[in-house]
């Protein structure tokens, strides 16, 4: 095994078969070929999308004003951004995935528990985000074409009409084609959708300031927006702010998990973290900031507020009579959507069914079915209750981050055997390839934040539930992998 200051290579590839593919096995050092502005331009096309625009309103329909929103949004990604970073240190020091990652302390095939429960909660992201751009895609035919709108004559399956229905998996389809032609398409469409997406928020941004007099007087109005919480003081902190900032936590928590699917790619580990820090908590800030802006601009201009992007391009579209400015609009949302849902919903999936089934399922095969299993999900029928279930998952995720952290920086130091990840028999193997203390940390995480849930006088640790998850999965897994390392 040869090993540079930070990186570390296999001197040849694994060669058990119930353990690795081609699309599992460590990167070579050829194909460490990311640096931080190809990082930076992943996480720029990830965090531009819509849900990231209507976070704020999330925030303020739940009782804050427009700057502790911020406050929220920027608090959770830089708490989050610390997760990013040190499980994204395993994969550039050591070029493997997340599924691979976790069997250091879940054990070989115990790593399929973690695994596969973040790849659920990707699927059911895979079909908010595909929905989402179906429906821009939709509403830009329906301004260039008004009759497409009445297609079915507005019969409904499963909430979705017929126009929705066939945008959506036209839509769906563009997804599979980048997941089909590999990696190397998705940093292509990354690099291609950064730039863009940046200059069109500013744009939008320029275009709500203009229109409605300035940012002061824009900023002025927004307190129109919040809705009274019923909460003040302490209260308004444990029931409003904690819950709000968890959820912003959780937006990203499946990310701070896979990660190293990402940064397995990366030169080094200063470019790994230089990427994340340039890219996450600076797009989120902003992107979100040009939510509020332009929401609280509408009402100025509309006397409505409106937080759907894909709403207010149709009505700005209908006032200026210019189906070219609604075609633009609808093709940068449609842009964002892929660029995030690309990245942040299918690679991982796709990772952790391929490392399940390594024999019968290759990267390209794993995220089709995670495709599938994100219609199959019908997950746009949470978007009602998005803060709940960011919350709610946040948890899981949380407990899976504390044994990982806990195992990786604590107990082992950073110290992995790269070859024994892809030996059946290895050191990696615990009880019959499952790390049973690993797994019993984990639910002991999980069984904290319901304890939560369940129990009034505890509620703080639901609402804070994914810091509930980490201490408490951490914690427990030292204590219970003491002296075993």
């Amino acid at each position: 095994m040869n090993a540079a200051t930070d990186l570390v290579e296999l001197d040849r590839p694994p060669d058990d078969p119930v353990l690795r593919n081609p699309d599992l096995d460590p990167t070579t050092r050829a194909q460490r070929t990311w640096t931080r502005w190809h990082l930076a331009a992943l996480w720029v096309g990830m965090a531009v999308c819509v849900p990231t625009y209507m976070m704020a309103a999330s925030l303020v329909a739940s009782g804050m004003n427009w700057w502790q929103a911020m406050l929220a949004i920027l608090l959770g990604n830089l708490i989050v951004l610390v997760p990013m970073v040190l499980c994204g240190h395993a994969g550039t020091r050591y070029g493997v995935p997340f599924p691979v990652f976790a069997r250091a302390a879940f054990g070989v095939f115990g790593a399929h528990v973690p695994s596969l429960a973040r790849a659920l909660v990707a699927c059911g992201w895979f079909g908010i985000q595909t929905y989402i751009g179906g429906e821009a895609i939709s509403a830009m035919v329906g301004i260039l074409w008004p009759g497409w709108l009445l297609l079915g004559g507005g019969a409904t399956f499963i909430s979705l009409t017929l126009p929705s229905w066939i945008c959506f998996f036209g839509f769906w389809l563009i997804n599979v084609v980048f997941v089909w032609r590999g990696t190397e398409s998705i940093k292509w469409l990354e690099n291609f959708a950064a730039p863009f997406l940046i200059a069109v928020g500013l744009a939008l941004l320029g275009w709500a300031m203009y229109a409605a007099g300035g940012l002061g007087t824009i900023l002025a109005h927004s307190s129109s927006l919040v809705v009274d919480s019923g909460y003040s003081g302490f209260g308004w902190i444990g029931h409003v702010f904690l819950p709000g900032l968890t959820a912003m936590v959780g937006f990203w928590a499946t990310l701070s998990l896979n990660i190293p699917d990402f940064t397995r790619y990366c030169k080094s580990q200063r470019e790994q973290l230089l990427g994340q820090l340039y890219g996450l908590p600076t797009t989120m800030l902003l992107f979100s900031f040009i939510g509020v802006v332009v929401t609280s601009a509408t009402v100025l201009l509309y006397g409505e507020a409106i937080w759907n992007p894909v709403n207010l391009v149709v009505r700005l579209s209908r006032d200026t009579g210019s189906p070219l400015l609604a075609f633009i609009a609808m093709f940068t949302l449609a842009v964002a959507t892929l660029s995030t849902n690309i990245a942040a919903n299918v690679v991982g999936p796709a990772n952790s069914i391929a490392s399940a089934f390594p024999r019968a399922v290759s990267f390209r095969t794993g995220g089709l079915i995670a495709a599938v299993l994100g219609v199959l999900l019908c997950p746009w029928l949470v978007l009602d209750m998005y803060i709940g279930w960011l919350v709610s998952y946040s948890g899981l995720l949380g407990a899976v981050s504390g044994v990982l952290l806990a195992d990786y920086w604590l107990l082992r130091r950073t110290r992995l055997d790269l070859a024994g990840l892809y030996q059946s028999r290895g050191p990696y193997r615990y009880h019959r390839g499952f790390n049973l203390r690993a797994i019993a940390a984990m639910a002991v995480g999980i069984s904290v934040v319901l304890l939560g849930k369940l129990v009034p006088a505890l509620d703080l640790l639901f609402q804070g539930a994914w810091f509930s998850g980490v201490l408490a999965s951490g914690a427990t897994y030292l204590l219970l992998m003491r002296g075993r390392a």
